[in-house]
C-alpha cells in the first residue's frame, strides 16, 4: 500500500473531496524531504571550524517542515481527530484564572 492509499484510507471517503489535493501535497512534500536530507545542511569553514552556515537545503529542508506539519494538522482536522483531546495545562489555568477574575 503506498502512502497516498495510506493517507486516503485514513481520511476517509466521505472526506476525500475536501482532502484529495491535500494528500497529494502531503506524500509530495515527504518525498522532497527524504531528498534533502541526503544533502548536507551546515557548510564549515575551511580554516575556522566554529565559523558554520547553514546551506540553502537545510533552510529549505526548514520551510517544507512547516508546510509539512501544518499540512497534517489541517488533515487531522479534516478526519474529526484533534491532536490531542485532553486539555493542555495552560488552557486550564488559562480557565482558571478567568473564574477567579469573573468573581
Amino acid at each position: 500500500m503506498t502512502r497516498e492509499e495510506q493517507l486516503k484510507e485514513i481520511v476517509g471517503q466521505e472526506n476525500m473531496d475536501k482532502a484529495e489535493r491535500l494528500i497529494e501535497e502531503v506524500v509530495f512534500i515527504e518525498e522532497q524531504l527524504r531528498e534533502l536530507k541526503k544533502l548536507p545542511f551546515l557548510k564549515v569553514h575551511p580554516k575556522d571550524k566554529t565559523r558554520q552556515k547553514p546551506t540553502a537545503s537545510a533552510r529549505l529542508y526548514k520551510e517544507l517542515l512547516q508546510q509539512y506539519n501544518n499540512s497534517l494538522k489541517l488533515l487531522f482536522r479534516i478526519t474529526g481527530e484533534t491532536e490531542s483531546d485532553e486539555e493542555s495545562p495552560l488552557r486550564r489555568w488559562v480557565k482558571e484564572r478567568g473564574n477567579k477574575d469573573a468573581d
